[in-house]
């Protein structure tokens, strides 16, 4: 036994000498080699495209090209679902005796019932086994009775667990059986660029499937939300879409379908869609599941953009951090003595760039966290201590 052994590895070590002899002394053999090796079957459709070697001009390089994405789609569509939601509104006529002077009023009265017909306002995404649904909060905002319809037609009342309007997410609830939560991987990296596809029922005419990339990671400033820092993309995303699930191509969850841009109210889309990230809207999620809301931190202050006018102003070198513009009376940022006029460029270490930079890294710590803050107050820089107090809910 022990003759064969030896037989054996000797063996292996001439082979591995061998192709390292032939690596070194011809590279272009081994490209040759590789390009005739079996290609090992991929989970999605694929092509094969070969393209030529630009070292020496002869050998064939192999790359894939993914043709479909129907494996993703098949994995998340099951976990989006439709919502329906009805707002009652009663009308001050319905009384009235159907006498010819008051029937524009009575037809009032039957413009106003067409209004307390379910109605197709938008999306969610399954987010437990147990029922938990994820959608905006604009979706169940004004809503009486909210009904959800999932991908196998089945229909069930929706219960409203509590909302976050500041990042525009909510929270339903339904009795279920047979429910998919969606894929989550919280280690997957995004990168502008990566393929991305939009599931949900725009316009009500059913659940669609659109294609796009990351146009842009880390979007802000746009006015829809108190706390933005959003995924664009453009893939589309008309009205019915919001709520939905934006996915990669593993059919993984990386962010709830939120706000469109558009030239008017009724339009469609126009190549960019913004989501909520995925790891943000299940940590509220489960904040608003154990406590019925979210409790953020807060500083107290009124912060504003650094300007280059304002940094030629005050005579700075570079337009660096953020500038405190007000303060509110028995804030945290009162009690820390902070000052009109006094530049934040630091929480904990971390370069302030902007004020949504700022107010995000607050709002993601809870009331009593102490911080420390390095600002630039009449030219020069000095480290102060702050308490954050607690946010008031929208």
């Amino acid at each position: 036994m022990q003759r064969l052994w030896s037989i054996f590895s000797q063996t292996v070590a001439i082979c591995l000498a061998i192709i390292f002899i032939v690596a070194t002394l011809r590279p272009a053999w081994v490209n040759q080699f590789l390009t005739k090796m079996p290609i090992i079957a991929h989970t999605q459709p694929t092509a094969m495209v070969k393209i030529q070697d630009p070292s020496d001009g002869k050998a064939n390089l192999t790359t894939t090209i993914i043709t479909s994405y129907a494996g993703a789609v098949e994995l998340a569509t099951p976990s989006v679902v439709n919502i329906y939601t009805t707002k009652k509104i009663e009308s001050p006529f319905k009384s009235l005796p159907d006498v010819p002077s008051l029937r524009p009023f009575i037809n009032e009265q039957h413009n106003l019932q067409k209004l307390n017909e379910p109605t197709d306002l938008g999306s969610g995404v399954i987010a437990t086994s147990d029922g938990y649904i994820l959608t905006n909060y604009h979706v169940v905002e004004a809503a009486d009775s909210i009904e959800v319809a999932l991908y196998d037609g089945r229909k069930f009342e929706g219960r409203l667990i509590g909302s976050d309007p500041d990042t525009d997410l909510a929270v339903l609830k339904i009795q279920a059986e047979e429910l998919k939560p969606i894929a989550y991987n919280e280690n997957e990296k995004l990168n502008v660029g990566d393929v991305v596809l939009a599931i949900g029922n725009p316009f009500g005419v059913g659940q669609t499937t659109t294609m796009g990339i990351i146009s842009a990671l880390g979007r802000s400033g746009l006015g829809i939300n108190t706390y933005e820092n959003f995924i664009q993309t453009d893939a589309a995303i008309n009205p019915g879409n919001s709520g939905g699930a934006l996915i990669n191509v593993n059919g993984n969850l990386i962010g709830i379908n939120t706000a469109i841009y558009a030239e008017d109210e009724a339009g469609g889309s126009l190549g960019i869609g913004f989501a909520t990230p995925a790891g943000t809207a299940l940590k509220i999620m489960q904040e608003i599941i154990d406590t019925g809301h979210v409790t953020r931190g807060w500083i107290g202050l009124e912060p504003q953009e650094l300007t280059t006018d304002i940094a030629k102003a005050f005579e700075l070198k570079e337009t660096r951090g953020v500038i405190i513009a007000s303060i509110v009376p028995n804030s945290p940022a009162e009690k820390a003595q902070l000052a009109v006029g006094d530049i934040i460029l630091e929480l904990d270490n971390k370069p302030i760039i902007s004020v949504s930079q700022l107010m995000n890294e607050v709002s993601d710590l809870k009331p009593d966290t102490q911080l420390s803050l390095k600002i630039l107050r009449s030219g020069q820089e000095q480290m102060m201590t702050i308490t954050l107090g607690k946010r008031e809910e929208s």
